[in-house]
């Protein structure tokens, strides 16, 4: 990616109306009112930040990053708008307009996953370097592309009634859709935190007794109580049998981490 020659390096005011969005735009929703106030803000101050474009054809350019500048200009009634022109490929195009939105923090998180997933699918990327270029980690990129395993229902849902990732993760533990849709309505009309919901989901799986994932049915035990009951138990039988055996139990947040220690036996040296 480069600016254009030393000659065309600056920036340019160019006619909206010869301005296109950028059709890797990760960003799907522009909420009207937040654009209104935008362009209240730009009749009284002005843009204060040019949009980026490219040139496409002799008449026409591309956003890489400013479309929701552009729409509330053209709402404050701008013909024209002020532009900082770069050179740059289609993927690298993508790439930028990404990550442009990514860094506002702003974007969805359904439209950040569906982002990273077509930059991935569009220009055969792998996760690793899909992550190299969102500055992201792998695990972080593998943990947003999963979010779309969500029904665009359920998807829709979760933006209507504001949940965190940290609720659609959560939900992604239920495999059976009815299962899911049960969660999740439920949650939504109860306004249940991310502890909350975990401990709906950790119910509904133990009561259920099964899940199905591609086309197979397993029975599985979710309750981590009934594992760490276990833990409790053999440590107590240990001890009734004479054994001095101790356990340390520490909460990291996200996981519980047990140690037990157990006496070795005493080898008794010949005389």
């Amino acid at each position: 990616m480069n600016y254009l020659s030393k000659s065309e390096n600056r920036i340019a005011e160019i006619p909206t109306i010869k301005i296109r969005p950028n059709k890797t735009q990760p960003r799907r929703i522009f909420e009207e009112d937040k654009l209104r106030d935008l362009a209240k803000s730009i009749e009284e101050n002005g843009i204060l930040q040019p949009l980026t474009v490219r040139k496409v054809s002799q008449s026409e350019y591309e956003i890489i990053a400013g479309e929701r500048r552009l729409r509330a200009a053209v709402i404050a009634g701008y013909t024209r708008v002020p532009c900082i022109i770069i050179k740059c490929n289609d993927r690298e195009s993508a790439v930028l307009a990404l990550i442009e939105n990514l860094q506002r923090r702003d974007l969805g998180i359904f439209e950040e996953a569906r982002g990273i997933s077509r930059l991935i699918r569009r220009y055969g990327l792998t996760q690793e370097q899909a992550a190299v270029k969102l500055g992201k980690s792998q695990s972080s990129i593998a943990n947003k592309l999963r979010l779309l395993n969500l029904t665009y229902d359920e998807q829709d849902w979760i933006v209507q009634a504001g949940l965190s990732e940290r609720h659609a993760r959560a939900l992604l533990r239920i495999y059976d859709q009815e299962l899911r849709k049960e969660a999740l309505s439920k949650i939504i009309a109860d306004n249940l935190n991310v502890a909350q919901s975990e401990e709906l989901i950790e119910n509904l799986l133990c009561n259920s007794g099964e899940n199905e994932k591609k086309g197979t049915r397993k029975i599985i035990i979710r309750d981590i109580r009934i594992f760490i009951n276990t833990i409790n138990k053999a440590v107590l039988t240990m001890k009734e049998a004479g054994i001095d055996a101790v356990y340390d139990k520490k909460d990291s947040g996200d996981y519980l981490e047990y140690t037990v220690k157990i006496p070795k036996p005493r080898v008794e040296k010949p005389a």
